[in-house]
């Protein structure tokens, strides 16, 4: 698809959800606003996200249990195997970021399954849950990183930003950096429904956990690692054995809020396991697969839909104006 008609039919789905023109109107100048500042923190580098902009694709397939059959009617839970395309990645838009540095954390994969009723994506990250709830405050939280320089009067504004929105450090606590892409357990922060055949709705989060076993790096450890030790080390992995992720679906009670996802669910509500993701080889051309890829959260099919948070929407929009921008 070109950028034109990505956007075009981006403006479409994210019209769904929104009461008004002006509504609309507010959400992308946010989601360009967003990007902007992305682009003040971490510069512009051609061809390149604004954010998790330094990554590696791989390649395998996903197999559905039948309990995900029962939850929901979308096709990709059918049983039979389909095909994905997984983008794993470091945080900020610097693409020589080095693997180990804090600031790669948290860590992303992006999921596209290849459906013949349509692509389904789902992005998720290292974050146990996400620090704001809405895109105006992510915006707000990067204004005031922008602003808050090594020469900045105390306290900065992002001293000022996060005594006022406790959940930005205890989200940032929750991560650390992984020994392997494969050894990571990365969550859906954002609620959405399943819908089943019989048309009952569930609201659930995603979780994809490594069947090897998650496995951190103390900063001490990461600190000594190469540059590229974990966008390297996959692919290497991939050459002689699969990686394989159970995806998993914590199912919300009749009371849990679906809006925010700064707070997560209890612990001990139902997780179901769906099925899971076999990782089999590497993109043939990494740096052509990562500026083809385009991921939108709202991109589903008839048995999942989007829930009532926020920031699915301004991830949509945020994502597709910087595709645009990577794309020229």
């Amino acid at each position: 698809m070109t950028p034109s008609r990505l956007f075009a039919a981006a403006a479409v789905t994210m019209c769904l959800g929104c009461p008004a023109t002006g509504a609309l109107a507010q959400g992308l100048s946010t989601a360009t606003q967003t990007i902007d500042v992305m682009n003040t923190l971490w510069g512009k580098h051609a061809g390149t996200r604004a954010n998790h902009a330094k990554g590696v694709v791989v390649e395998g397939s996903f197999s559905a249990t039948p309990a995900a059959a029962a939850l929901s009617k979308a096709t990709i839970f059918s049983g039979q195997p389909v095909q994905v395309t997984v983008r794993f990645s470091d945080s900020t838009g610097l693409p020589a970021l080095p693997d180990g540095s804090p600031d790669a954390n948290p860590h992303g994969m992006s999921i596209k399954f290849y459906d013949a009723n349509g692509d389904v994506d789902v992005v998720t990250n290292s974050l146990a849950f996400f620090p704001v709830a809405t895109g105006e405050d992510f915006l707000a939280l990067l204004q005031a990183l922008a602003a808050s320089g090594p020469d900045a009067p105390k306290p900065t504004k992002a001293d000022q930003f996060l005594a006022t929105h406790p959940s930005v450090g205890k989200a940032f606590g929750t991560v650390a950096t992984p020994a392997s892409f494969a050894r990571e357990t990365y969550n859906g922060v954002d609620a959405f429904i399943f819908v089943s055949a019989e048309g009952k709705r569930q609201p659930f989060r995603f979780q994809f956990v490594p069947v090897a076993g998650t496995e951190h790096l103390t900063p001490e450890e990461a600190a000594k690692q190469p540059p590229d030790f974990l966008v390297d080390e996959l692919p290497k992995r991939l050459a002689t054995q699969a990686v394989a992720f159970h995806m998993v679906a914590q199912l919300a009670d009749p009371e849990d809020q679906t809006r925010d996802p700064t707070k997560p669910w209890p612990a001990d509500r139902k997780r179901v396991e769906m099925g899971t993701m076999v990782l089999t080889r590497a993109a043939s051309d990494n740096v052509r697969a990562q500026r083809e890829l385009h991921f939108l959260p709202n991109r589903l099919m008839p048995g999942i839909e989007v829930s009532d948070d926020p920031l699915i929407d301004a991830r949509v929009r945020a994502y597709v104006i910087s595709f645009g921008r990577r794309a020229h």
